[in-house]
């Protein structure tokens, strides 16, 4: 939709027992460093890296992609197991295990720090990429805010897609980001939300948004984040004033003072991937203020309402 539609295929990555198995784009752990990616023969993943000063071997196995949506079912999710091997077969298998993974040539891909093609054309990818930063833009006031999640991913042929537009809303006295998550043509979406909104099914995917040079500070801050709804695959934020003692946010002691609206000079929008496939993100561009008085103004506001619309979502705003 002209300047204000982007359309950007990004990529990501996804404890501790001896073996276990989770979901993903999948939570691996937190602030590794000198991670090493390697993929055998058999299509497991052995994660090598270092945290707290031990040394960390991580196999991965058994899951590729991701299911459409369906109620009463399980997304695929990986096994796992902390023990390099250890706990699948029982022998110091990281020691000896063979790496057969070559050159990544794959789509790109945000905060990336390993990624390989493997022999049978799949690819494998391992990403960091704070996830707990505090909402509304709060300083992180604990060392766990702070954390580089390590995720892993492993796919073949598409990754998901966010299209993503910005509109005015409640007669353009406000700024809303929208936009539509897909993946193999259709939406993603869960089932189920907790009373703050956190996905409580194995298709529900968080999308995260960040912004940049804005009211609360200089560089990239959290605004906030939220789910695609049902059965659309369509989200959209308002940039309103909030309360963070309402809503279930965490705030700094002492500070209850509303927060926002959270413009800023641009958005970052960072979404999980469904199943085992990579997380993707976009940058969106901000609008000015609305003026009733300009055709540009309308015309692009006719044309968010419209295209919304036309994805057959009805719980957005369309002005």
């Amino acid at each position: 939709m002209g300047r204000f539609l982007g359309v950007f295929f990004a990529v990501a990555v996804a404890t501790l027992a001896l073996s276990s198995v989770a979901s993903a784009a999948q939570l691996i752990d937190r602030d590794a460093v000198g991670l090493r990616l390697s993929v055998n023969a058999k299509g497991e993943a052995l994660l090598s890296y270092r945290k707290g000063g031990l040394l960390k071997h991580v196999l991965v196995w058994g899951a590729i992609n991701a299911l459409p949506p369906t109620a009463d079912a399980e997304q695929v999710k990986f096994s796992v197991d902390y023990a390099g091997g250890w706990g699948k077969y029982r022998t110091l298998y990281w020691k000896h295990f063979k790496n057969v993974c070559g050159t990544y040539d794959g789509p790109a891909l945000p905060n990336v720090i390993a990624a390989c093609t493997a022999p049978d054309g799949t690819y494998w990818a391992a990403q960091q990429w704070p996830q707990p930063l505090p909402d509304l833009g709060f300083t992180p006031w604990l060392s766990t805010q702070s954390q580089q999640w390590l995720e892993v991913s492993h796919w073949s042929g598409p990754v998901a897609q966010l299209e993503t537009g910005m509109h005015w809303v409640y007669d353009g006295r406000f700024q809303s980001i929208f936009g539509r998550y897909t993946y193999n043509g259709q939406p993603v979406y869960g089932f189920g939300t907790t009373r703050v909104g956190a996905p409580t099914d194995g298709f529900g995917r968080l999308v995260y948004l960040d912004t940049y040079n804005s009211v609360y500070g200089p560089g990239w801050r959290r605004e906030n984040s939220f789910v695609a709804h049902n059965p659309s695959g369509v989200f959209c934020y308002g940039f309103y004033p909030f309360d963070p003692t309402k809503g279930g946010y965490h705030y700094p002691p002492g500070q209850t003072a509303k927060r926002g609206p959270g413009i800023g000079e641009q958005y970052r929008l960072f979404a999980e991937g469904p199943g085992v496939t990579p997380d993707v993100a976009t940058i969106v561009q901000p609008l000015h203020p609305f003026d009733g008085r300009s055709l540009a103004d309308v015309q692009q506001e006719q044309q968010s309402a419209s295209l919304i619309t036309t994805w057959g979502d009805k719980s957005c705003r369309t002005s």
